[in-house]
C-alpha cells in the first residue's frame, strides 16, 4: 500500500471514528429540530438560508460537545456498555477526545454569538446543562430524576423555544411564540422522558458496576418499558387531541392519522422486545429515536398543509 493510500485510509478511519463519537442519532435529532422549527416559522418571513446553515452548524457543534464530554467521563463504563465507541475502543486517544470537545464547545459559542442573542442563550444553556449532566462533581446522570430532567429540558424546552425565538428575532425582533411551537415543545418534553428512561435499559451491567443509579436498576427492565409505553401513548394521544381542540393552524386530519399510525407502530415494536437480547433492546431504543425524528417532519408538515 502506497503512502497516499495509507493516508487516505487513516483519514477515512478517523472520520468514521468521529462520526461514531458524535453519536449519529443525536446529530439527526438536532438537525431535524433545527429544520422542523425553521419550517414552522414559515408563518412569517424567514431568515436567509446562510443564517439557517449557521444556526444548524452551531447546534451540531454544541451537540458534539455534549455527547463527547459524556464519553470522556464514561470511558470505563462504555467499555462495558458501549465498547464500539471510539474512546472505549481505543480508536481515539483521551487527548484527541478532549481536543474535539473543546473545539466544538468554543466553536458553538462563537458562531452562536455571531448569529444572535437567542441562539447564544440557547447554546449557553444547553452546554451548561450538558456539562452538569456529565462532569464531576455535579454529574447529574447519577440520579434518575435529574438525568431525565437534563435530557427533556434541553431537547424539549431549550431547543424548541430557543430556536423559534432565534428565527423570529432574525426577522421581526419581537417575542411571539405560537401555539404550534408550544404544542411541539410539550410533545418533545414528554417524549424525551421516554428516551431518557429507555436509554438505560440495555446498560444495566455497566451502570450497576459503577454505581450509576437508573430507573431500570430500581424497578427492572419490563416495568421501565411499560412506563415508556405509557409516556409515549400520552404524547401521541395528547397531540391528536390538541390538533382537534386547540391548534387552529394545523391540518388536524393529517395530524391525527400520522400520530395514530406512529402510536400503533410504537406499540407493535415494543411488544416484540426480548429482554434477553441486548441488541433487541438497543434496536427499540433506536426506534424511539426514529419516532422522535419523524415528529419533526410530520408536525411541521401538518402546519404547512392547512387548507386555505
Amino acid at each position: 500500500m502506497s503512502q497516499s493510500e495509507q493516508n487516505l485510509q487513516y483519514e477515512s478511519n478517523w472520520l468514521y471514528a468521529f462520526w461514531k463519537f458524535s453519536r449519529p442519532h443525536t446529530i439527526f435529532g438536532t438537525s431535524l429540530s433545527v429544520l422542523g422549527v425553521y419550517l414552522i416559522a414559515l408563518h412569517s418571513s424567514l431568515p436567509h438560508l446562510w443564517q439557517l446553515l449557521g444556526t444548524w452548524i452551531a447546534c451540531l457543534l454544541g451537540n458534539v460537545y455534549i455527547v463527547g464530554l459524556n464519553q470522556l467521563e464514561d470511558i470505563e463504563i462504555d467499555q462495558i456498555n458501549k465498547p464500539h465507541l471510539p474512546l472505549a475502543a481505543g480508536d481515539f486517544s483521551l487527548r484527541t477526545g478532549q481536543w474535539i470537545v473543546a473545539v466544538c464547545g468554543v466553536g458553538s459559542l462563537l458562531l452562536a454569538s455571531a448569529l444572535g442573542p437567542y441562539l447564544l442563550g440557547m447554546v449557553l444553556i444547553s452546554l451548561a446543562i450538558g456539562t452538569a449532566y456529565s462532569l464531576p462533581p455535579i454529574r447529574l446522570k447519577r440520579f434518575p430524576f435529574w438525568a431525565a430532567l437534563c435530557i427533556f429540558s434541553v431537547r424539549g424546552a431549550v431547543v424548541n423555544l430557543g430556536l423559534y425565538l432565534h428565527f423570529h428575532w432574525l426577522t421581526q425582533q419581537v417575542f411571539s411564540i405560537p401555539r404550534e411551537i408550544w404544542a411541539l415543545t410539550l410533545f418533545v418534553i414528554v417524549f424525551s422522558v421516554a428516551i431518557a428512561i429507555v436509554k438505560d435499559i440495555p446498560d444495566m451491567e455497566g451502570d450497576r458496576l459503577y454505581n450509576i443509579t437508573t430507573l431500570t436498576l430500581k424497578i427492572g427492565q419490563p416495568a421501565v418499558l411499560n412506563v415508556a409505553r405509557g409516556v409515549l401513548t400520552v404524547c401521541y394521544v395528547g397531540m391528536i387531541l390538541a390538533g382537534w381542540l386547540w391548534l387552529s393552524s394545523v391540518n388536524s386530519v393529517f395530524l391525527g392519522l400520522t400520530h395514530t399510525g406512529a402510536l400503533l407502530l410504537m406499540w407493535w415494536q415494543s411488544l416484540r422486545v426480548d429482554f434477553q437480547d441486548k441488541d433487541a433492546i438497543v434496536n427499540f431504543y433506536q426506534f424511539i429515536w426514529k419516532l422522535f425524528f419523524l415528529e419533526y417532519l410530520i408536525f411541521p408538515a401538518a402546519c404547512l398543509l392547512v387548507p386555505v
